[in-house]
């Protein structure tokens, strides 16, 4: 019995090395062959190394590995960026867990572990924005916003009292706003997070705010205020209600819920742009969609009041484009602007018949001059001021001012004395025949309340009844005719240039409408 227990532990013995022979070199050969493929295949090794990470705290300095990885951009890119997207999952995780978050009655030991932590987290979201973000490439720079906007969320839900300024989207919002002006990343930012959540648009415009109320040497000022008004100009639509701004990215919602505070934090962005210094041509692009995309963001839209006047001084276009915005704030925000006449007035100018801007002015006018509550002599200004101006105009202007004095008369029929006026004083009249009369309107009057227009007559009309152009002069004639139509569509003479109103045709069919007037044709 002992030689068969001898004989069986001896064969058990032997039969246990063999077996751990084997096995140690199955793990040998296995780690070689692992080994070899993690070189062949990045994606391995980095994922073996943030298996490793999560597993146990005694890998963390995995995380130095890997951010070296991240950094050799440019010499090894695919592992590069699989290094990057893998310490975002990390830090993700640990943020989501905790782990680098101090408490009370912690010992030294995790304490130093939390700050080193820390420090490798900084160092991470330093690469992301300065090599990655900043790269020259649109692919990178995506990755490098995809990866910070990760972060931002996993920040912000790990956080009850997150303060979002110390965060990632503060300088995300910064770097941004470095770019060159042509650059892609600012459109994606728009695209994927301004526009679409309610609470990065309020931080966006927190940190818009403070980067412009920061000290810059007035070239880097104006280069950040034209990047920051691409970026504002990118909102085309403003919530009117909470119903509005129920997509948020993250779970601190605070004040970003709140309607009204959105709206104070978007104004203060907007006005500090504003005051960044604008050139002509972004001055254009803003009053362009003044009325829709800017104004309805002011809770106290009277502090536009100064950019539009600012922006009337320009000249040209700019002026009719900042009158637009005024009467807006009027006719809107019930704001009070006593000088809007005086300044529309002003725009009635030798140039304006001959400019290229006469189509969208005409337009405008028209939408100005709509209330039927304007005093008379107001109107009357404008009418007389407008026919002198046909006098010198080309026959494509003068085509637009006869329908729209037409249009005035109907809708303001105490103007209509202007052309009606008769003298009964017989011996008045001879006198008026033989030596004529001096005109009581005031041409070099500014205040149109003070020129006498509505003591003065249309001969300027009469007068173009005999133009040398035989359209202009048949249009002239209907002021003379007996007032039988409603109103003209302004529209159907806005845009005629010289050569279509010597065609002439449809222009006299749109004006007249009376046989009489066809027959020339």
């Amino acid at each position: 019995m002992a030689a068969r227990k001898s004989t069986g532990t001896s064969g058990v013995k032997r039969k246990r090395e063999s077996s751990k022979l084997e096995q140690k070199g199955l793990k040998t050969k296995t780690r070689r062959t692992s080994a070899g493929d993690q070189e062949e295949d990045p994606q391995t090794a980095i994922l073996h190394l943030e298996s490793q990470i999560l597993e146990s705290r005694r890998h963390y300095n995995n995380i130095a590995t890997l951010l070296h990885s991240a950094k050799q951009y440019g010499t090894e890119n695919e592992r590069a960026v699989l290094a990057a997207v893998a310490l975002c999952r990390v830090f993700s995780r640990l943020l989501a867990a905790g782990d680098m978050t101090k408490s009370k009655g912690m010992q030294e030991s995790e304490l130093v572990i939390i700050r080193w932590l820390k420090e490798r987290y900084k160092e991470y979201q330093n690469l992301l924005l300065e090599q990655y973000l900043r790269s020259e490439t649109a692919p990178t720079q995506s990755v490098g916003l995809t990866l910070l906007m990760r972060l931002v969320k996993e920040e912000s839900q790990a956080q009850k009292d997150y303060h979002w300024k110390q965060g990632p989207l503060y300088r995300i919002v910064e770097t941004i706003l470095y770019q060159p002006e042509e650059d892609s990343i600012r459109d994606e930012f728009a695209e994927k997070y301004f526009k679409e959540y309610a609470d990065v648009r309020f931080y966006t415009f927190q940190s818009i705010t403070s980067l412009l109320g920061s000290d810059f040497e007035e070239g880097e000022r104006r280069f950040v205020s034209a990047n920051s008004l691409s970026l504002l100009m990118m909102l085309n639509t403003v919530p009117e209600s909470k119903e509005d701004m129920t997509n948020f990215f993250s779970g601190s919602l605070k004040k970003s819920n709140d309607l009204k505070t959105h709206k104070e934090y978007a104004q203060q962005a907007w006005l500090s742009t504003l005051r960044s210094g604008l050139n002509k041509d972004q001055r254009k692009a803003i009053l362009s969609v003044f009325d829709h995309q800017i104004a309805p963001w002011f809770p106290q839209p009277e502090m536009l009041m100064d950019f539009l006047t600012d922006s009337y001084d320009v000249g040209g276009a700019t002026s009719l484009l900042a009158l637009s915005g005024l009467y807006y704030l009027i006719r809107v925000k019930n704001l009070d602007y006593p000088s809007f006449y005086e300044k529309l007035y002003s725009l009635l100018d030798e140039g304006l018949l001959h400019s290229k801007h006469r189509s969208r002015f005409f337009r405008l006018l028209d939408t100005f001059m709509s209330s039927t509550h304007l005093p008379a002599a107001l109107v009357a200004s404008f009418i007389k001021r407008l026919a002198r101006l046909a006098l010198h105009g080309p026959p494509a202007g003068v085509v637009v001012v006869i329908p729209w004095i037409y249009n005035m008369f109907k809708m303001h029929p105490a103007c209509t004395f202007m052309i009606h006026r008769e003298t009964r004083d017989p011996e008045l009249k001879r006198e008026i025949e033989e030596e004529g009369m001096e005109d009581p309107f005031d041409v070099d009057e500014r205040d149109p309340m003070l020129t006498e227009a509505i003591e003065s007559s249309l001969w300027e009309i009469e007068a173009l009844q005999s133009h040398y152009h035989p359209n202009v002069a048949t249009l002239a004639k209907i002021i003379s005719e007996q007032f039988t139509k409603r109103s003209y569509n302004l529209e159907d003479f806005l845009d005629y240039s010289y050569n279509a109103v010597s065609n002439g045709h449809s222009c006299v069919y749109h004006v007249t409408n009376f046989s009489s007037f066809l027959m020339w044709n």
